[in-house]
């Protein structure tokens, strides 16, 4: 007798509540402790634009693995071969991987302290946050954000999908690097010394500590 649910894209769908209710908990911190909106919403022209992208993804990326899981019809089911091994196999490890990411993920936002932001803060004094994580990347969560769609993509193999990790990617890339601008601006050569230290997403050969 066949599983009613599809448990590697349980699996995912639960590590996706986790790591977007944990967002949603920092936000509510942060304006608890400013009593502003300031680094929550956008305020920079581009980010507004991103963002009107971003909610929408957000949401589909937190729902498609539940259509998953629950086995539905339509063109978020998974295809026969994704129930099938060797496939399934490679599931389960994208499932594992994505509750590795949420972990590192949280890793990351704790490191950051009162310095965390989902939008650049235009007015507002941040610390330079250049350890843990930070010493060998200079993004991250955005990279184990990237690694979280791939995994997601993975294990919910669909074109919905798909069009999401392409989307997200996308935006983490523009986003990053309209963080690396304004972050320039604000620390000078503090910054630029710290960018020749580390990679993007990726450590640098010979960077971190």
């Amino acid at each position: 007798m066949k599983a009613s649910i599809d448990l590697p894209s349980l699996v995912l769908a639960v590590t996706m509540f986790c790591y977007w209710g944990y967002v949603g908990v920092l936000s509510h911190r942060k304006r608890r402790r400013t009593r502003r909106m300031s680094g929550i919403v956008p305020s920079q022209p581009l980010e507004k634009l991103m963002w009107l992208v971003w909610v929408p993804l957000v949401l589909a990326w937190m729902t498609l693995p539940w259509l998953a899981a629950m086995r539905g019809d339509g063109p978020w089911a998974l295809p026969a071969f994704a129930r099938e091994w060797p496939y399934l196999g490679l599931r389960w490890l994208g499932a594992l991987v994505g509750v590795v990411c949420l972990r590192y993920s949280l890793r990351s936002w704790r490191r950051m302290g009162r310095n965390w932001r989902m939008a650049v803060a235009p007015g507002e004094e941040t610390e330079l946050v250049t350890t843990g994580p930070f010493a060998y990347v200079r993004h991250p969560i955005y990279a184990l954000s990237i690694l979280l769609m791939l995994c997601t993509l993975v294990v919910v193999p669909t074109p919905p999908l798909l069009l999401l990790a392409l989307l997200h990617i996308g935006m983490m890339i523009v986003k990053a690097r309209n963080e690396e601008r304004f972050l320039a601006d604000v620390h000078g050569a503090a910054y630029a010394d710290y960018c020749r230290r580390t990679g993007r997403f990726v450590p640098r050969l010979g960077g971190g500590r």
